[in-house]
């Protein structure tokens, strides 16, 4: 895929299947935007136009406050 190229029609939706599939395995939207050479947004918003549910910001938030006696 070229950088800054428009992408329409059938290529996009073959491109929106594409990075739907490695979301959803566990790609996060910045290493799909560093592997395509897209930006973040460009990503997300094909993630979004694909109906991929978008995770949580952040990954894994353990508590590590401590406990009360």
């Amino acid at each position: 895929m070229q950088p800054a190229a428009r992408i329409t029609g059938r290529l996009r939706q073959q491109v929106a299947a594409d990075l739907k599939k490695k979301y959803e395995k566990g790609a996060s939207i910045r290493s799909l935007a560093a592997s395509t050479g897209r930006s973040y947004g460009f990503v997300h918003r094909i993630l979004i136009e694909a109906g991929v549910q978008l995770r949580g910001r952040g990954g894994d938030r353990r508590r590590t406050a401590r406990r009360r006696r």
